[in-house]
């Protein structure tokens, strides 16, 4: 068992991904995931957890911490009448059924390939953050189904394998098609709330008994890391809210791309060794 000093370094630094998770919550319509787990991941590590399970667990915790905050986020955006409930109603099904199918894979895959499939989307995501441009379209408005039913199915797996809420994959499919970047993060939060209730589920069957849990786990999720987070997310998440709809969001595109690709790079150096 690590020191008193320690533990209390590794809490300070869960509360400070925390409140940024909070922010970027309602600030992006993600729930923190992408901060959340590379920070549970140098943590669980440096708390001795066993590699064979410390991605698998910053995952499904990550998940379980956004539920609050990504039903939060969605009441916010909704008070102000900008999501696009006709898109969610037909995702109903779809983003719920792609994030169970995540926390299947999630089940029969080592801790390698889910660091590959953070680092590969990591990536992808990064560079569409640093250079994006608001003129960029493929379309004038959504894609009828079944390729939008689908799409809803592609997000929930991509986002249930990352642990994130899958605001950044649904912001750039709604942006693509024309629609304006403040509902598509209004909405975002909602795509949120779909993938993050099945994922915790999922991820609790995923992990059932699995050995090397550290303890107060269920499965795949982590309980001490979900009480400490879940507080600080939840006060925090409206004010991200406020600065997406009173700033511009360039700059902050930017800068949250290039912490991505230090995610990434973490990742792919962590499977050389």
């Amino acid at each position: 068992m690590p020191p008193v000093s320690e533990l209390m370094m590794f809490a300070l630094a869960l509360a400070a991904a925390g409140v940024v998770a909070g922010v970027l919550a309602g600030l992006f319509g993600i729930g923190g995931g992408a901060i959340l787990v590379p920070v549970f991941y140098q943590v669980f590590g440096l708390l001795g957890i066993d590699d064979a399970v410390r991605m698998h667990l910053s995952v499904g915790t990550s998940l379980a911490i956004i539920v609050p905050t990504s039903v939060r986020s969605f009441l916010s955006h909704y008070r102000r009448g900008v999501v696009d409930i006709d898109l969610l109603r037909n995702w109903i099904v779809a983003v719920p059924l792609g994030a169970i199918l995540a926390s299947v894979i999630a089940a029969h895959v080592g801790s390698e390939t889910l660091r590959l499939i953070f680092a590969v989307i990591a990536l992808a995501l990064a560079f569409r953050m640093i250079f994006n441009r608001a003129s960029w379209h493929i379309g004038t408005d959504l894609p009828k189904n079944p390729i939008k039913w689908l799409v809803g199915v592609g997000i929930g797996i991509l986002s249930g394998l990352m642990g994130i809420g899958g605001g950044v994959l649904n912001n750039t499919f709604m942006t693509l098609h024309n629609r304006p970047i403040h509902q598509a993060v209004a909405t975002s939060a909602g795509v949120g709330v779909l993938i993050s209730i099945p994922g915790l589920f999922g991820y609790v069957w995923a992990g059932w008994r699995a050995p090397g849990l550290p303890p107060l786990s269920t499965g795949f999720i982590n309980w001490i890391a979900v009480a400490l987070i879940i507080p600080i997310t939840l006060l925090v998440a409206p004010l991200g809210v406020r600065l997406a709809h009173a700033m511009g969001r360039r700059q902050l595109e930017a800068g949250f791309g290039i912490f991505m690709l230090l995610i990434a790079a973490r990742f792919f150096y962590s499977l050389l060794g």
